[in-house]
């Protein structure tokens, strides 16, 4: 007789359900741009002069009927000033507009800072400002000062120590082929009288290698080792009227001849003509 067959219980181990979770992006943050500040007006008393030194007993400037454009609302707008409104805007003013005039007095304007409707429309606004009169800036007329000072320093401490050279090919360029007469100390003396009047003029010259070479093709044409066709298109050797160069249309002459002297040709004959006038 077959003996029965044990039935095995076979244990299925619990399924983990997986779960795959979707990466999740981030927008990138995207930092806000700082807005420009609006420049705070300052508190003060204000003086203002006519244009041109002018002072008149009175002149009074218009305190109606102009306008200002308005470059955030993009339109025109109208600009009055009256003592009882706390804006110079028209769009802006509430109640009663009693119109009040702008004197000047003996070509100047003094503006207690509690008026400060009558400065902002004088500083900021009005369309004769800094054409028929302008604020009184004590603070820029002093850094304007302080940049013209600085370049006249500057100025006067190279021309000191100049060589003669660049010294008579800058003077060439102030007052021409007079330079030639000038002794050493006139030379010296109108080099520091030009630096000192016009330094930033001066100090551009300096640093422009052209003007030495400019000043050396006319000390060889004044030495007659080249010259310049009368209709001034080109320039030849003296000696046999053979061509060195061409000068292009609408060019200074002298300009076009330094700037060839810098060519490969041109450095050849900067040489030939150098000998010439140190024989």
């Amino acid at each position: 007789m077959a003996k029965k067959q044990t039935a095995k219980t076979v244990e299925v181990a619990p399924q983990v359900e997986t779960v795959v979770e979707t990466p999740v992006v981030k927008a990138p943050k995207v930092e806000a741009k700082p807005q420009p500040k609006k420049p705070e007006w300052e508190i003060k008393d204000r003086v203002y002069y006519l244009k041109g030194g002018k002072k008149p007993i009175s002149r009074t400037v218009r305190s109606s009927n102009i306008y200002w454009f308005d470059k955030e609302k993009g339109f025109e707008r109208e600009l009055k000033y009256c003592e009882n409104q706390q804006t110079c805007f028209v769009d802006e003013m509430k109640g009663d507009q009693r119109l009040s005039h702008i004197i000047f007095r003996n070509g100047a304007l003094f503006v207690e800072k509690e008026k400060t409707v009558l400065q902002k429309l004088l500083s900021l606004y009005h369309p004769h400002r800094d054409g028929l009169f302008h604020e009184h800036k004590p603070q820029v007329i002093a850094e304007n000062q302080l940049d013209w000072l600085e370049f006249e320093v500057e100025a006067l401490t190279i021309a000191r120590s100049m060589d003669v050279d660049l010294a008579e090919a800058i003077m060439r360029v102030e007052i021409g082929s007079k330079v030639n007469d000038l002794s050493s100390k006139e030379l010296k003396r109108d080099l520091l009288l030009f630096a000192k009047k016009n330094p930033k003029l001066f100090l551009e010259l300096t640093t422009d290698d052209n003007v030495q070479l400019r000043n050396f093709g006319i000390k060889a044409v004044e030495a007659r080792i080249i010259k310049l066709s009368s209709d001034q298109r080109n320039f030849l050797w003296s000696t046999n009227d053979r061509k060195i160069m061409t000068v292009p249309f609408d060019e200074h002459p002298y300009s076009a001849l330094a700037a060839w002297f810098k060519t490969d040709e041109g450095m050849e004959i900067y040489s030939n003509i150098e000998k010439r006038l140190n024989a």
